[in-house]
C-alpha cells in the first residue's frame, strides 16, 4: 500500500514539475479570442455619381489591421449593405492579405451599387465595415470594424449581350440581345425560335471574339457547345453572369377576346421587341372587348381602360371594325389599340 502511494505521489509530482514548466512566460501564447475590429474610413461619405467622371477615382477606403493578441495572417472582407439591415446579403469584397485600402472608380463603384439594386438618380444610404478573419481557422469568431455610413446616388447603366442562332442565321451583327438594366450581371429578354432552329450561342459583343456556349446542368461557358432551346416558341432567357448560368421559360404573351379572330377560346401571339421591351401586333378586329394574357393562361392576364394595364382589369373596348395596332409593355404597364 505505501509502494503504490509513494509512486502515485511521484506521478503527481512530474505532472505538476512539467505543467509548471510548460507555464513560463515565454512559452505562453495568449489569444484575445473575442478580437478588436480594425478602424475603417472612407475618403467620402456622399457620392454623387455621373458617367461624365466614370475614369476618375469615386472613393477610397483605409483600413487598420484587426488584433486577435497574437501574429497571424488576417483575410479581410469589406461589406455593403442598405443601410438597416444590418449587413442582411451584403455585397462583399474580398481583400487580400496584408492590402490595408481599396481604391473604386466611379465606373467600379457605380457598378457595385447597381448589383445592389439602388434606385438610379435617387439618393440611397448604405453602410459598410470590413470584416477580418484568421486565414485558414475556423477556431476565432470573425470582428468587424467600425461601420460607416454613406449617401449614394448611381446613374443607369444598361448592358447588352447578344443571341446569334439558327433561328436569325447566326449572325451576331444582326441577333437579338438581352438586357441588363442596370449591368449587374443578369441578362433577361425574349427570343422566338422558329421550328428546327433551336440552336444558339450568346456573345458580349456584336462578333464572335468571345460567345458562351452549353456547359451542361444550365450552365454556361465560353468553351462550351451550341445551346439548345427546349422547343420552337417565344423563350425568356436569364443569363447570369455572376454564377455563369442560362435559365429559359416559355413566354409569351397574347391578345384573345369577341373582337379577335379567335373569339375567347384562343389568343393571337404579339411579337416581342428586346430593345424597346414592348409587345406588338397588327391584325384585323371586330367590335367587341380583348384582354392579354401571359402562354395562353388565364393565370396572368391584363384588361385596363385609357391606356393603362390593370392585372385581373376590365376588358377593353374595341368600338368598330377595321385594321388596328396592338402594343403592350409591362415595364411602362401601358397599352394601345390604334386603328390603322
Amino acid at each position: 500500500m505505501k509502494t503504490t502511494l509513494i509512486k502515485h505521489f511521484s506521478l503527481l509530482g512530474l505532472v505538476l514539475f512539467l505543467f509548471s514548466s510548460c507555464e513560463k512566460d515565454e512559452d505562453r501564447i495568449v489569444a484575445n479570442t473575442n478580437g478588436t475590429g480594425a478602424a475603417f474610413t472612407s475618403s467620402s461619405n456622399n457620392l454623387m455619381l455621373s458617367k461624365a467622371n466614370q475614369d476618375k477615382e469615386a472613393v477610397k477606403f483605409t483600413w487598420t489591421e484587426a488584433n486577435f493578441g497574437f501574429d497571424a495572417a488576417l483575410t479581410n472582407t469589406i461589406q455593403f449593405a442598405k443601410a438597416g439591415t444590418n449587413f442582411a446579403n451584403a455585397k462583399e469584397v474580398v481583400i487580400p492579405g496584408g492590402i490595408t485600402s481599396r481604391s473604386y472608380s466611379v465606373l467600379d463603384f457605380n457598378a457595385l451599387l447597381l448589383s445592389m439594386s439602388l434606385p438610379t438618380g435617387a439618393n440611397s444610404t448604405i453602410e459598410t465595415r470590413v470584416k477580418s478573419e484568421i486565414t485558414g481557422s475556423t477556431a476565432f469568431a470573425p470582428v468587424y470594424s467600425n461601420v460607416v455610413s454613406m449617401t449614394v446616388n448611381p446613374y443607369a447603366l444598361i448592358s447588352y449581350v447578344y443571341v446569334p442562332g439558327a433561328y436569325q442565321g447566326w449572325n451576331p451583327a444582326t441577333a437579338d440581345s438581352l438586357i441588363s438594366p442596370t449591368s449587374n450581371g443578369i441578362y433577361t429578354g425574349i427570343i422566338n425560335f422558329t421550328p428546327g432552329n433551336l440552336m444558339f450561342k450568346i456573345t458580349p459583343a456584336k462578333n464572335w471574339n468571345t460567345a458562351y456556349g452549353d456547359a451542361g446542368g444550365g450552365n454556361v461557358s465560353t468553351s462550351g457547345g451550341d445551346i439548345a432551346a427546349p422547343s420552337a416558341g417565344m423563350y425568356r432567357l436569364t443569363l447570369d453572369l455572376n454564377a455563369n448560368t442560362l435559365a429559359m421559360a416559355k413566354y409569351s404573351w397574347g391578345v384573345i377576346g369577341s373582337a379577335t379572330a379567335g373569339g375567347w377560346n384562343s389568343d393571337t401571339d404579339l411579337t416581342y421587341n428586346n430593345g424597346t421591351q414592348t409587345w406588338s401586333l397588327n391584325t384585323n378586329l371586330v367590335a367587341g372587348e380583348i384582354k392579354f394574357r401571359l402562354n395562353d393562361d388565364w393565370g396572368t392576364n391584363y384588361g385596363g381602360s385609357g391606356g393603362n394595364l390593370v392585372q385581373g382589369g376590365d376588358n377593353i373596348a374595341i368600338s368598330s371594325a377595321g385594321n388596328y395596332r396592338i402594343t403592350f409593355s409591362l415595364a411602362t404597364n401601358t397599352y394601345t389599340v390604334t386603328k390603322l
